[in-house]
């Protein structure tokens, strides 16, 4: 390995599940790795590349830095679909059977390139939290991959719980008394009520939830990733960290991602347990 070749960074591909809450923060994230120096490629859908380019400056704000990238794929679904409301459980198991072969492929072809090409081939992954597909598609391929929770570490908890309360009885309930206490997450027995989960714990089937299904499921396919990103601090959400590392240590509370990129920290913690993973 030359000199040259020494003084490429590491080459981080990030991707967010297709949704204006879910690629909003991870697009703040790939900005803070980029500050930190690293090279990213950044993997939306051809359906949310066009809604940055006519709804937003991210192209611009971005384009300062060398080392990122856009890379678009399908999400499967017709042009004319609204992505939205009644059609999400539809986007996601479209966009998973279109995307898992598409990401494989990808990141083939990607350490396949011409090592000449200023870019190292993709040495970390950092996938959005419900998108367990990606973390086949890495385990397969060798790559580390990291999990990013867009959300805050109790709603991550609440979700990792979400068998527990199923088989304790707690969910689904029914009536309208909202403040009854839910007791089976660690942690928030002290304070987490009815009123504080999800819409769609309230008086369903859970069996036949299929939104429900799949990010209980995807939630509890996280631990099998490297290490997980949330978006909170410690002084706001230490005691639900610390009941997630007790299950999964390699726990990252990084944000408010917001906050950093406006008083820019150099705690680049972030970045320097991707070159640690990265064997580099």
């Amino acid at each position: 390995m030359d000199d040259q070749e020494k003084e490429i960074p590491p080459h981080v591909l990030i991707f967010p599940y297709p949704a204006q809450g879910h690629v909003s923060p991870m697009l703040k994230l790939a900005e803070l790795l980029c500050h930190a120096g690293l090279h990213v490629t950044f993997l939306v859908t051809h359906f949310t590349h066009r809604r940055l380019l006519r709804h937003g400056t991210v192209h611009s704000q971005l384009a300062r830095y060398t080392g990122f990238r856009f890379e678009t794929i399908p999400d499967g679904l017709p042009e004319d679909d609204p992505r939205s409301g009644d059609t999400v459980t539809e986007l996601f198991r479209s966009f998973r059977v279109t995307a898992k072969p598409l990401l494989g492929e990808l990141l083939r072809s990607d350490r396949a390139r011409d090592s000449d090409s200023g870019r190292k081939p993709v040495s970390c992954i950092i996938a959005d939290g419900i998108m367990s597909f990606a973390i086949d598609v890495a385990e397969e391929i060798g790559i580390p991959i990291i999990v990013f929770r867009t959300t805050a570490a109790c709603n991550f908890w609440a979700y990792f719980c979400g068998t527990k309360l199923i088989e304790a009885g707690e969910i689904p309930f029914q009536g309208n008394d909202m403040d009854v206490p839910i007791k089976c997450v660690s942690g928030m027995d002290g304070f987490l009520r009815r009123r504080d989960l999800p819409s769609f714990y309230r008086g369903r089937d859970m069996a036949d939830h299929d939104h429900l299904q799949i990010l209980l499921r995807n939630t509890l396919q996280t631990t099998r990733a490297r290490a997980m990103i949330l978006n909170t601090f410690e002084d706001l959400e230490g005691s639900i960290l610390a009941q997630a590392r007790s299950l999964y240590p390699q726990i990252y509370a990084i944000g408010p991602l917001h906050a950093h990129l406006k008083y820019y920290s150099n705690d680049k913690g972030p970045a320097n347990g991707i070159l640690a993973w990265s064997g580099k």
